[in-house]
């Protein structure tokens, strides 16, 4: 009597569909528990979102479908029907009907189904595909609801639903990562590997925070053959708001690209945008962007590498590649920076009162000692020097001359011990992976040529987030502030469950320093060597650098620009490096210059940065 009341509850079951409730957003719903006493369905979490500081979607996850079937049920429901049939009467039905109606909207094939039923008999799960879109599942949940007439076995004429004739077919659920702006901020975000494992970026970093946990419902068939469930829900990760703002992002990659289409650059274009108040990285743009849903395809090294130097990789090689790429190379690519390291030069003389800010230095384009085995040229050489300067003319102009001097009279224990204060050669504790630390000479180690050369930015190496993290704290006063790339961790209804706050590590400069070297920026702008970067009506500083890569007889170069608006309050910081531009010479900093002036303008306007040069100031210098 008891196996007839647990056949007829089998029965009674299995004669109904998988049924998903899309309106609602209710899970999957899987019907046919199977004859077994007790199962378990894993219920998959949803990583957590990463937004924008505005709430612009930047990663999310997307509820995906597993078509399963369980061929024990399809094959027990032919066998319970035919044993009530004529011979005449055809068989296996259910098997037919399901294969074919799976068949017509799936991408497999009878054969496939046909094999896996057979070879597996006793299975109640075989996953049959993967990753399937709403759109397809919802094509074959309307299809099992469509009227079909048919005659039954007393010839008549009775109507039923398509989805009668199918069994053992449910749908699991799972999510897939999503990246709704592709490229856009790809080195920022990084992407998510099957498991929910973050490579790269801040799906890496955050890998942690943005996982939740996995439920469970667990099933079985009572004393009473009555069906029993308990279900432990999902917990979803938590979401990531960022400092990111997508608008300024999306503007400076667009601009990267056109110069990239204009002269180009071998070994790459970076800008970092920053806010020099807080820390906060409002974007972190390079010409190596990648599409974020499909990072491993070989069009994203065509990048970096030919066609015929990706079709020569090894599999090792190519791994090696993709990850120069995925890298972010605002924080892990050093490079000597040049000039736009004199601003912390002067710095360290005006804290240690070796400068008083009203020196003169005389340039006639080259520095020698009895010690050096070479002079020590200034760009200004084949001019004949610059003559007689200030100190602030120094900067404006960009005269290694008085800077290498600046420097002698600063002396490596200074000098050195304000590098290591600024924070070059260590790492500045970006929330994200691959930061490199960079290199610096040692006072042990450092000669009189190293002292007189470092001190116009060659010699050492530096990240961007170094340097532009160091150089906010020149200009807002003397304070720096760890950057950082969120803002707030929420949970999944938008609970907060942490605040990142401004974090201030040191303060560097005094007031009066970051004043005179403001205003000396300034000049550098209005009318040194960052002319071109003006805008009508903003008061902008700014300072070039020229860096000479090794081997010094390769003529190659780093030029650049670091750039902020307005002078008086800065609220935005721009960082450009062109390694390697397509020009001959490579030393035209104009052009580093030109695209962060392209940049600015239009920032300006999108943060509303308010004007604050006068209308006489403007007409004095456009004469």
């Amino acid at each position: 009597m008891a196996f007839v009341i647990v056949l007829c509850f089998f029965g009674i079951v299995m004669v109904r569909l998988t049924f998903i409730n899309f309106k609602d957003g209710a899970k999957y719903e899987k019907q046919v528990l199977s004859q077994q006493n007790y199962t378990t369905i894993t219920l998959p979490y949803a990583r957590g979102e990463i937004e924008d500081r505005n709430g612009t979607p930047l990663a999310t996850s997307v509820k995906v479908y597993n078509l399963i079937i369980e061929p024990k049920n399809i094959l027990a429901a032919d066998t319970q029907r035919n044993k009530s049939l004529s011979k005449n009467q055809e068989k296996d039905i259910y098997q037919k009907t399901t294969v074919q109606s799976l068949v017509q909207f799936f991408d497999v094939t009878e054969s496939e189904l046909h094999k896996l039923i057979e070879e597996n008999p006793n299975s109640y799960y075989q996953k049959v595909l993967k990753r399937l879109e709403y759109s397809e599942v919802k094509k074959f949940q309307d299809y099992l609801e469509k009227e079909l007439k048919i005659t039954n076995s007393k010839g008549k004429e009775e109507t039923i639903k398509y989805g009668d004739r199918i069994k053992g077919v449910y749908f699991e659920e799972e999510y897939r990562r999503s990246y709704p702006n592709n490229e856009l901020a790809s080195n920022i975000i990084g992407f998510s590997n099957s498991g929910n494992v973050g490579s790269w970026g801040l799906e890496q970093q955050y890998n942690s925070t943005l996982n939740g946990i996995n439920g469970r419902e667990y099933g079985y068939i009572n004393d009473n053959t009555q069906l029993e469930r308990t279900t432990q829900p999902a917990q979803n990760g938590n979401n990531l708001i960022t400092t990111i703002d997508v608008n300024v992002q999306r503007i400076a990659e667009k601009h990267i690209q056109k110069f990239m289409k204009k002269v180009g650059a071998s070994k790459g274009v970076n800008v970092l945008v920053m806010d020099p108040n807080n820390g906060e990285v409002l974007a972190m743009a390079t010409d190596s962007t990648y599409d974020l849903n499909n990072p491993r395809e070989d069009s994203v090294l065509e990048k970096r590498y030919s066609k015929s130097e990706i079709q020569n990789m090894n599999e090792e090689e190519k791994l090696n590649a993709f990850n120069q790429v995925w890298r972010n190379e605002s924080i892990s690519k050093i490079f000597e920076p040049g000039s736009t390291f004199k601003p912390f030069t002067i710095a360290a003389g005006l804290e240690e009162h070796t400068l008083t800010g009203e020196e003169t230095y005389y340039c006639k384009g080259y520095l020698q000692k009895e010690s050096w085995p070479n002079m020590i040229k200034c760009h200004s050489y084949y001019q004949g020097g610059l003559g007689l300067i200030t100190l602030s003319e120094a900067l404006q102009h960009s005269c290694n001359v008085a800077l290498m001097e600046i420097n002698d009279a600063n002396g490596k224990e200074i000098f050195t011990q304000y590098e290591k204060f600024f924070g070059f050669g260590k790492k500045t504790g970006i929330d994200l992976p691959g930061e490199e630390n960079g290199l610096l000479i040692g006072a042990d180690n450092m000669g009189s040529v190293d002292l007189a050369t470092n001190s116009f930015g060659q010699n050492i190496n530096v990240t961007m987030i170094q340097l532009a993290s160091a150089f906010a704290s020149l200009i807002n006063g003397g304070h720096y502030y760890q950057p950082h790339l969120v803002k707030q961790i929420v949970d999944e209804d938008g609970s907060i469950v942490k605040n990142v706050d401004k974090v201030l590590v040191k303060d560097t400069v005094s007031k009066k320093t970051s004043e005179w070297l403001k205003d000396t920026l300034y000049q550098t702008v209005e009318k040194g060597t960052g002319k071109e970067a003006k805008i009508d009506g903003y008061t902008i500083g700014g300072k070039t650098g020229t860096a000479e890569k090794q081997p010094r007889s390769a003529n190659t170069y780093v030029i650049s620009f670091i750039s902020f608006v307005p002078v008086e309050k800065p609220e935005v910081l721009i960082y450009v490096t062109i390694d390697e531009p397509n020009l001959v010479p490579q030393d035209q900093t104009g052009y580093a210059v030109r695209l962060s002036h392209d940049i600015m303008k239009e920032l300006v306007t999108y943060m509303n940065i308010p004007k604050t040069k006068t209308v006489k100031e403007t007409s004095k210098t456009k004469k």
